[in-house]
């Protein structure tokens, strides 16, 4: 059987070589990637090459829980599209598109089988949204 699979995006108003730059570079991630203001990033590691490997610290501010959000890259074309397989097996495509000064980011993961699909998506677009916050002004 198939898995899944859930599509979540944005548009963030700036030039995609800069959305990389804060995308991949984990003193950037750390700010922005959690789904909620309960939730942050206070580690991330990140070798963005071709069998290269990541691993973001996700935790309760309050220290109620967390985990590692980990994987390895099979696909990275600079400026163009990001391919993973998470610690659990499941598939990721990030897309970037440049369209001028804004650039289109579009995420398609396959969906784990805990969680209702909607809860997941709106978990994966609240960490996009958050990114999109962090980085327009600071670009």
């Amino acid at each position: 059987m198939q898995p899944t699979q859930i599509t979540v995006q944005t548009s963030v108003q700036a030039p995609v070589e800069k959305v990389w730059l804060f995308w991949s570079e984990p003193t950037h991630i750390t700010q922005w990637n959690a789904a909620s203001d309960e939730w942050h990033s206070p580690f991330a590691k990140n070798d963005l090459t071709p069998g290269g490997k990541f691993n973001i610290r996700m935790e309760a501010k309050d220290g109620s829980a967390g985990f590692d959000f980990e994987g390895i890259y099979h696909e990275v074309r600079t400026h163009e599209h990001i391919g993973y397989t998470m610690g659990d097996g499941r598939k990721v495509d990030v897309f970037f598109t440049s369209e001028g000064n804004n650039t289109r980011i579009t995420e398609i993961f396959e969906a784990e089988q805990t969680n209702p699909i909607e809860m997941q998506r709106s978990g994966w677009q609240a960490i996009l949204d958050n990114f999109r916050k962090y980085a327009e002004p600071n670009l």
